[in-house]
């Protein structure tokens, strides 16, 4: 009879990391180059054979990759990626990668993101901007221009499917293992004017959010009705006296 109490427990354990998941999302839904969080539960099925009971698991997070759609600014320090690249930043944590592609000239004369960190080259080097020259041109290989004249290059990178991504701020990942710089420009490129928007999709997490509701509802309700079958045995099984 104990074991209903923690099988309810242990599912509002999950429920309650899904619902802050959910939350992180609605939170970023409209952050620039965000990918959303998930969480992916499970169930050992080989220990059911020896366990007479199978507790919820609290689920293991992970960095949704779907790409998010894309929206023209025609602002030449606006940059989207098309394809499954990302561009390198350098942060007091180390590289970090990021869709985010809102730049900007710092007055340092560095390539910037909006949030004031150095946008990296192919070869892991700052990249400096002429701020008196006009508007940098931006080629799909990342090719920087001001008038008529390669002035550098933005680095694109892949990251292996799989990799294990650990989130920074709100749109950066980093990643210990899996990065190579992009190679094939057909597949993955910058597109100049654009912004990539939050992969979160507002109205499926929503729906998500009443069905997570609703489910932390249901185990409640098993939580409790658990201790009063559990109140009422005692009461009518203990000792008359």
């Amino acid at each position: 009879m104990q074991a209903a109490l923690y099988v309810g427990l242990s599912a509002q354990v999950a429920l309650e990391r899904r619902l802050n998941t959910i939350a992180q999302n609605v939170a970023n839904m409209s952050t620039a180059g965000y990918r959303a969080d998930e969480v992916k539960f499970e169930t050992v099925l080989s220990r059911t054979a020896r366990d007479s009971v199978a507790f919820a698991t609290s689920g293991e997070n992970f960095i949704s990759r779907r790409a998010g759609g894309i929206t023209k600014t025609d602002n030449p320090l606006d940059l989207a990626i098309d394809g499954e690249a990302w561009f390198a930043i350098t942060t007091p944590v180390g590289i970090v990668h990021s869709r985010d592609g809102r730049l900007q000239i710092g007055n340092d004369g560095l390539l910037r993101t909006v949030t004031g960190y150095p946008v990296l080259d192919v070869a892991g080097a700052p990249i400096m901007i002429d701020a008196e020259a006009g508007p940098p041109t931006v080629g799909r290989d990342g090719t920087l221009s001001q008038n008529g004249q390669q002035i550098g290059a933005i680095g694109l990178f892949t990251i292996v499917p799989g990799a294990d991504l650990e989130r920074f701020e709100a749109s950066g990942v980093i990643a210990r293992t899996g990065v190579a710089p992009v190679q094939d420009f057909v597949a993955n490129g910058v597109v100049q004017g654009y912004v990539e928007e939050s992969n979160v999709n507002p109205i499926m997490e929503m729906t998500k959010l009443i069905a997570v509701s609703r489910a932390f509802d249901n185990a409640s309700t098993a939580v409790n009705d658990g201790e009063s079958s559990l109140r009422e045995a005692i009461r009518s099984l203990g000792p008359s006296s």
